[in-house]
């Protein structure tokens, strides 16, 4: 599978607020959640789904200061999954308060987590000739939700990866991003989760074409970098709507 490479900046209006003063040069901590509903809840009567579904909609929507939150669909795509969130803030108290917020409706008692992945933002330490954009700290900041299409999974090299030297590592990496950057239209947004959770990262490709995220995929397959893949599953395939509209799509 795909690992960690870096692809081409992309001119495009910033959906987010620029970071403040304050904010500048730190890294993100990085949250991927992915949610089930039960069933059972379809059956309920319909002024209860609606109250429920609207409650739910208002936590989600109601984020702390400096606090990214998008929603994707994950409904016919992947079998125990829903929805993703994906959410982004300078304090891990933020991601803490925004989830005992879900936590206090009514539809967080039907719904469970069946995955969560936690990371940070943080420099690469592997130089893309190939991007003009590159700099020491184009990698600390995420600014997500450009695209429609948004592909999640963990990543877990082999320790033998580790043992290379740098410089073999960024020769294995320069094919690597040479490959990548074949495929301007997929955004990579790689996270770091050393000592924080399972995986060494958690890998997040957005797009609006899916077809070229496959042939990607595919091509990187023969790369070099790929001996030293250990994990990179489960893979969750995302739509990015609006939260309201994601569980109009689960209960109605």
């Amino acid at each position: 599978m795909a690992g960690p490479y870096s692809v081409p900046a992309v001119s495009e209006p910033e959906p987010h607020p620029e970071p403040s003063q304050a904010s500048a040069g730190r890294r993100q901590f990085v949250s991927f959640t992915i949610w089930k509903l039960d069933p059972a809840f379809r059956r309920q009567d319909t002024a209860t789904k609606q109250a429920a579904k609207q409650e739910f909609a208002a936590a989600v929507e109601r984020r702390p200061q400096e606090f990214i939150g998008l929603a994707y669909s994950c409904v016919g795509l992947k079998a125990d999954a829903d929805f993703l969130l994906w959410r982004i803030a300078y304090d891990v108290d933020a991601i803490q308060e925004h989830t005992a917020g879900l936590n206090r409706t009514v539809l967080a008692g039907w719904l469970t987590q069946t995955h969560s992945f936690l990371s940070m933002t943080k420099r690469s330490q592997y130089l893309d000739p190939v991007d003009p954009f590159h700099d020491a700290e184009s990698r600390t900041r995420l600014v997500p939700g450009r695209r429609k299409f948004l592909f999640v999974y963990p990543f877990v090299k082999t320790r033998q990866w580790y043992l290379l030297r740098l410089e073999k590592r960024q020769e294995i990496m320069t094919e690597h991003i040479r490959r990548g950057n074949k495929y301007p239209s997929v955004k990579l947004n790689t996270t770091y989760s050393f000592g924080l959770d399972d995986q060494d990262f958690v890998v997040a490709f957005e797009t609006d074409e899916p077809k070229d995220f496959l042939d990607l995929v595919q091509d990187l397959r023969e790369t070099q970098s790929s001996l030293y893949t250990q994990r990179d599953t489960p893979i969750f395939t995302c739509v990015q709507k609006p939260i309201a509209e994601i569980l109009d799509g689960l209960f109605s």
